[in-house]
Formats: structure tokens, sequence, C-alpha cells
């Protein structure tokens, strides 16, 4: 996923230019912001092992599983198709694929330590809401 960023910011095309396109943006900055102040402190870690406490279910994860992967993901296929290219779409491509990588990875190891994740999972969707 940092590769992916990378790319498109070295390729200047990780923000958006259009109008439209730059509100999406200031949107998942607004949502990863609001998933991290709901999540705590207890998100910034940099494996995908879920931390001690209880499962979080309130505030962006109430709509999403991954709300702040759904932030960077809305967040770089803006710019991505703002800044359409082959080559942006490629960097947004690999980040996505990280994104899931690391969202199955998750899911996984909650399933493991939060039994209620199951029924969370069957309610709530990973990255759109009521559909994905």
């Amino acid at each position: 996923m940092v590769l992916g960023m990378a790319g498109l910011y070295y390729s200047h095309a990780l923000f958006a230019h259009h109008p439209a396109a730059i509100a999406i943006q200031v949107a998942a900055a607004l949502l990863m912001i609001a998933a991290r102040l709901t999540f705590g402190r207890r998100s910034f870690h940099p494996g995908a092992d879920p931390t001690e406490g209880v499962l979080v279910t309130n505030g962006p994860y109430a709509y999403l599983r991954h709300p702040i992967y759904a932030a960077i993901l809305y967040f770089v296929w803006t710019a991505a198709l703002d800044n359409f290219s082959l080559a942006s779409c490629a960097w947004a491509a690999l980040i996505t694929a990280g994104a899931v990588a690391r969202m199955l990875l998750e899911e996984r190891l909650l399933t493991e330590r939060y039994p209620a994740y199951a029924d969370y999972q069957r309610r709530v969707r990973r990255v759109v809401p009521f559909v994905v």
C-alpha cells in the first residue's frame, strides 16, 4: 500500500483537482479521522494483530467494518480517476490489493479473538455501506 501511495505521489496523481473530486477526498479524510478517533489509541500499531479491548462497532464502524481502509480506497481511487492514466489506476489497484489482503487477514484474526465478530460481519459491509 505504501508503494502505491508513493507511486501516486511521485506521479503527481495523489490529489484531485476537480472540485467534486476534492470534496470526496476531504470526506474520505474526515472518515479516516472519525474512525481513528472512534477506535482510539489502539489503532496506532503497525501489525494487523487486533489489540486488547472490546470490539468497536460504533461511530463509522456501525456502517463499515473497515472505515480506515475504505477512506484510503475512496481517496486514492478518486485521485487516480481524476488524474486518469494507466499508471495512476495501476497504483490505485496496488493499494486496493494491499488493503484487501490486510482486511482479510484482520478479519480472520478478529474472528478468532472476538466471537461476536461473526455476527458483526453479517450485519456490516466492509468498505461500501449496504453493498460490499
